[in-house]
């Protein structure tokens, strides 16, 4: 439930909340939802129940044995925000976080809305990040509102992207992150996208990360996520935002 992680962005995973519900396009082909379910046919009891939302309580207090300073996506697997996680519960997460405070935390939802509905009832440390995903321009009000929660950082994850976003909002931003879809059905992604996207960050001054291709490259062509690589126009995009006593996120 909480391991080392090769997703580029961190270093581990934190999951109290398995499984989820599928809300927009970006959900379609999601990689917990197969891999929640590979993990039920391998009979991983966690996962008795598939992708189904499945609370963890035993997991809950996990980050308070890790010494050693750590950046911790939270809920990989599942959302914090969803709407069938009680407020209590996500509530003893929080608390978890303020108290864990050694390690940087990365909340991701799809569901800002919910995130403003509780986030008075929150403690909000420098150390727990708060992020949105926005797929397409259709969702780019996501974030206009996870802009306006108290986190110290506020990021978007912009994967998959899945179409181009002439004016995604920046305002209270700190950092952006963009990614092609990975996996057997991905979707292809426009390098034209990713750079517009990397030029509103130049222009706004916020750090910008491009994850990944995915399974598709810049050059349409699909093949595996690690041979389509990571490279954009010649580099590697791996900015981070300054507020941070990581390691991992030290300029």
């Amino acid at each position: 439930m909480a391991q080392t992680s090769s997703i580029e962005w961190t270093e581990a995973t934190w999951n109290p909340v398995t499984g989820c519900t599928k809300i927009s396009p970006g959900c379609k082909f999601c990689y917990a939802d197969r891999m929640a379910k590979r993990l039920q046919a391998m009979g991983q009891p966690r996962y008795a129940n598939g992708f189904d939302l499945t609370l963890q309580p035993d997991v809950v207090e996990l980050p308070l044995r890790w010494k050693k300073p750590r950046v911790i996506f939270v809920n990989s697997m599942s959302d914090l925000f969803h709407e069938d996680v009680p407020v209590a519960f996500v509530q003893k997460c929080f608390e978890v976080m303020v108290t864990a405070s050694q390690h940087t935390f990365q909340v991701l939802t799809k569901r800002p809305e919910r995130v403003i509905e509780l986030q008075a009832s929150l403690p909000w440390p420098d150390n727990v990040w708060m992020g949105t995903s926005v797929e397409n321009a259709d969702y780019s009000w996501r974030a206009k509102l996870i802009a306006t929660t108290p986190a110290a950082v506020r990021f978007l994850s912009v994967e998959p992207l899945l179409g181009p976003i002439r004016r995604l909002p920046l305002r209270g931003i700190n950092w952006v992150i963009v990614g092609g879809e990975s996996g057997p059905s991905a979707r292809p992604m426009s390098a034209e996208w990713v750079r517009d996207i990397r030029g509103q960050c130049s222009d706004a001054g916020i750090p910008f990360f491009f994850k990944q291709w995915g399974a598709i490259g810049v050059d349409g062509v699909r093949r595996s996520k690690k041979a389509n690589g990571r490279e954009l126009d010649g580099h590697t995009w791996d900015e981070f935002p300054n507020r941070t006593t990581a390691d991992l996120c030290t300029q």
